[in-house]
């Protein structure tokens, strides 16, 4: 387990460009080709997954299948993402087509929350950076879906990602990366603007 620093970057459409430039100038490298994400996020009845986010609760999770469905990689990935008091860490486990299938049928037991379900599909594009220890996403064409009425929802902002070690020094990552940070959930977001939470 790798404890990591992760930050939320929200640019503007027309900033984008720009952001882009100072990924160059500043000796970028390309870590992979863009890709499209889709992941089922699963949550129990309570919706506990979610308002542990909402609420900044630690130790949390989210819980969630991973696929890439127009690149080469056709495996699906079980994943846990982890938020605790030490800072956060994710799973991954390669699981075939027939248990995802299973596994949106019966659910997902989890320890902390129980017996979860599948709530709503997030599906994006994804470029990939790095500029010396940091890992830069760029995410766009944000897409929520509803799992069982399959009722989607766009969403045109632009979401940049810092992920980092643990013990990178945070004033020199606000130092190289002068733009406001943001408390963002692609899966909170995506349940209120889908269930009017």
């Amino acid at each position: 387990m790798s404890f990591r620093i992760e930050d939320k970057l929200y640019i503007k459409h027309e900033n984008l460009i720009d952001f882009k430039g100072y990924l160059n100038a500043n000796r970028c490298e390309v870590l992979h080709k863009p890709r499209i994400i889709e992941s089922l996020y699963f949550d129990n009845q309570n919706l506990q997954t979610y308002n542990d986010s909402i609420e900044g609760m630690v130790p949390r999770k989210k819980i969630r299948i991973r696929n890439y469905p127009s690149s080469d990689d056709q495996k699906c990935y079980y994943e846990i993402k982890n938020s605790s008091v030490e800072g956060r860490y994710k799973t991954r486990k390669i699981i075939d087509k027939k248990a995802f299938e299973e596994i949106k049928n019966v659910g997902i037991f989890d320890e902390q929350y129980g017996l979860c379900f599948p709530k709503i599909y997030v599906k994006y594009l994804r470029e990939y950076f790095k500029v010396k220890d940091v890992r830069v996403s760029i995410d766009t064409n944000i897409q929520y879906r509803d799992y069982k009425t399959n009722f989607q929802i766009s969403d045109d902002r632009v979401i940049a990602e810092l992920k980092t070690s643990i013990n990178k020094d945070a004033d020199e990552l606000t130092k190289d990366f002068p733009i406001q940070r943001i408390r963002f959930s692609k899966y909170c977001f995506g349940m209120e603007k889908l269930y009017q939470l």
